[in-house]
């Protein structure tokens, strides 16, 4: 299994982006951040640690994507749909895609990891009422924003990079570390800690357990 030192973050400057950049920061890892405002994030994560590069930009820009990505091992995303902004979720999947194909050398290990809601379906999808009625809301209320991630998922899919898409319900923006169930079918449980998305990503970096998979994880 490759080794991975530079990590690329999208959305680092998140409510629980912030809980990933900490945490890869004790972990010993180099970051490179694509923050639109690094002087807001400044405010919530550590933007002056040497082992922190930022770019500054937006992940509808593919310019940005390319330089943020270039110099990497891996990409992790965890940027979200801001309200009566341009939908981001499919555009910022194909140019990551895109830059990691220009970016990385064929005989490399290419990967990359994004978070979704529990209301991405997936084909080997068992849901329960209760992640069956939270994706019928979804699909309900946020349409545009739901298909979009669809889309992205879709996108993944037909791409030949080393993906993981996480599901994960409701988020508790804590510290608070908790034993986590995993499940390719359904959600076992109805939240999550930030802190506990966070390790659970960097965890992967070092498995193929879920490779080209969208695993649900939550609190149990």
């Amino acid at each position: 299994m490759k080794t991975y030192h530079k990590i690329a973050v999208i959305g680092g400057g998140g409510r629980t982006g912030k809980y990933l950049v900490n945490q890869l920061l004790d972990g010993g890892f180099q970051i490179k951040l694509l923050l639109r405002n690094p002087e807001i994030s400044a405010q919530t994560i550590p933007l002056s640690d040497p082992a922190v590069e930022v770019i500054q930009g937006d992940a509808l820009d593919y310019e940005k994507v390319h330089a943020l990505i270039k110099g990497c091992d891996a990409v992790i995303s965890l940027v979200g749909q801001r309200k009566g902004e341009p939908l981001v979720a499919s555009k910022a999947t194909l140019h990551v895609l895109k830059a990691m194909t220009e970016a990385f050398d064929k005989s490399e290990i290419m990967r990359y990891m994004l978070v979704s809601g529990l209301n991405l379906d997936a084909p080997f999808d068992r849901k329960g009422p209760e992640t069956l009625a939270a994706t019928e809301w979804m699909k309900a209320n946020y349409a545009e924003s739901h298909w979009d991630k669809q889309k992205a998922y879709e996108i993944l899919q037909e791409s030949d990079v080393d993906w993981t898409l996480v599901r994960v319900p409701l988020i508790a923006f804590t510290e608070e570390r908790s034993e986590i169930g995993v499940s390719l079918e359904d959600a076992p449980g109805q939240n999550i800690s930030a802190a506990d998305i966070a390790a659970f990503l960097i965890e992967q970096l070092d498995k193929s357990t879920y490779i080209r998979q969208a695993p649900f994880i939550a609190k149990v």
